[in-house]
């Protein structure tokens, strides 16, 4: 009779388990809504799912990412709007100053004007989002511009990739002594304040040549031109120069044997920079007792002008273009949510339990464990002979 109970128990507890185990089993089939816990169990459909996961991580994982990438757009158009914006005023300025009536105190307030501008226009180039700025390239924690009180020199700071200090350039907005009334950057040679030496205008092209082409559903990953590139670098703002067009310069200068500098000075800081000085110039020799030339100056302001509206329409292009990716990442972003729900169809058709048939199931393996539970009760009630040797 002792032999009996024994088996009998060891049999019930063996039951109990395995009903247990299957009650387990139909809770996480319901929590997971997944038909098949391992390959074994339908190794096909286990497989073709797990190609599915990947393919849905994937777009989750971009579809992630393009939020970050817009916004990082979408503070570059910011900053660049700014900067046409102020030079859209600044040539208002320029045009009130060179009216015939302008006194020499209002000129004097207008020159002022115009160097807050240029204050204004290199702050938009240091525009961070999420402590890192907008127009660095592929070194985002520099900041990238820095003026002079004046506004005559400017100064470009960039960390290469492998580098561990920022290369420093310093421009210098002069007017060209041997061509009076003619005002062109010049990239300095020396040290910088640390004592390394300053940026070469070859290292400037290399960091204008700069991209941040990533992969977020748009083109192919084989093909790298045909991913988004999501930089915009100051130094191709200035200068209106993108990172494709200057990837096929011949060194330092492009097909018409043009640098950077050059395109600098055409570029909208160099504008308002050179009505600045020539104002400034003017007032000097008012104020100094020279030759004041009015006609010089605005000979100089007028030409300005004209300049100033072909730098308006090169920022536009940047602008446009940068509007182009924002309204693309828009749409890859509508793509990538129909490819999300597509897949998450294509999941639960492939490895989906039935919900309803999961909860009957739980609800039948749950009878049976407390059933056998009741059983076990009657069947297991201890008497003397449970405790004697």
């Amino acid at each position: 009779m002792r032999v009996t109970n024994a088996s009998t128990y060891r049999n019930f507890t063996t039951a109990v388990n395995n009903v247990h185990l299957k009650l387990n089993k139909s809770m996480d089939k319901i929590s997971s809504g997944e038909q098949y816990e391992n390959a074994a169990a339908n190794p096909l459909a286990y497989y073709e799912g797990k190609v599915i996961d990947n393919q849905y991580l994937d777009t989750i994982n971009k579809k992630n990412l393009l939020k970050d990438v817009q916004n990082r757009i979408y503070q570059q158009e910011l900053g660049i709007r700014n900067i046409q914006t102020r030079l859209s005023e600044a040539k208002n300025n320029v045009q009130y100053a060179n009216t015939a009536t302008t006194t020499d105190t209002a000129l004097d307030t207008t020159k002022s004007a115009l160097l807050q501008k240029m204050h204004e226009m290199v702050n938009s180039l240091n525009t961070q989002y999420q402590n890192f700025y907008v127009y660095g390239g592929n070194d985002v924690s520099t900041p990238p511009f820095s003026l002079s009180a004046d506004g005559s020199t400017l100064t470009y700071s960039h960390t290469f990739p492998g580098e561990s200090n920022a290369t420093v350039f310093k421009m210098e907005l002069k007017e060209d002594s041997n061509n009076p009334g003619s005002y062109k950057y010049e990239l300095l040679s020396g040290n910088d304040p640390s004592g390394n030496p300053l940026g070469t205008e070859k290292q400037l092209v290399e960091a204008m040549s700069e991209q941040g082409r990533i992969d977020i559903g748009y083109g192919t990953i084989s093909d790298r031109q045909t991913l988004l590139d999501t930089y915009t670098g100051g130094m191709n703002v200035l200068t209106g120069i993108t990172s494709d067009a200057i990837l096929t310069w011949n060194g330092t200068t492009d097909s018409q044997g043009k640098g950077v500098m050059d395109y600098l000075s055409e570029g909208p800081l160099a504008l308002v920079g050179r009505s600045v000085q020539a104002i400034g110039k003017y007032l000097d020799d008012v104020n100094g007792g020279g030759n004041a030339d009015k006609a010089a100056m605005s000979k100089v302001l007028s030409q300005t002008i004209t300049d100033m509206s072909v730098s308006e329409h090169s920022l536009s292009s940047f602008y446009s273009d940068l509007g182009n990716k924002y309204r693309l990442i828009d749409n890859l972003d509508e793509r990538l949510g129909d490819l999300k729900i597509s897949l998450e169809t294509q999941y639960k058709d492939k490895l989906g339990a039935d919900p309803y048939a999961s909860i009957m199931e739980m609800y039948n393996n749950n009878y049976a464990y407390n059933a056998a539970l009741q059983v076990g009760s009657k069947l297991m009630s201890s008497s003397l002979f449970d405790f004697m040797a």
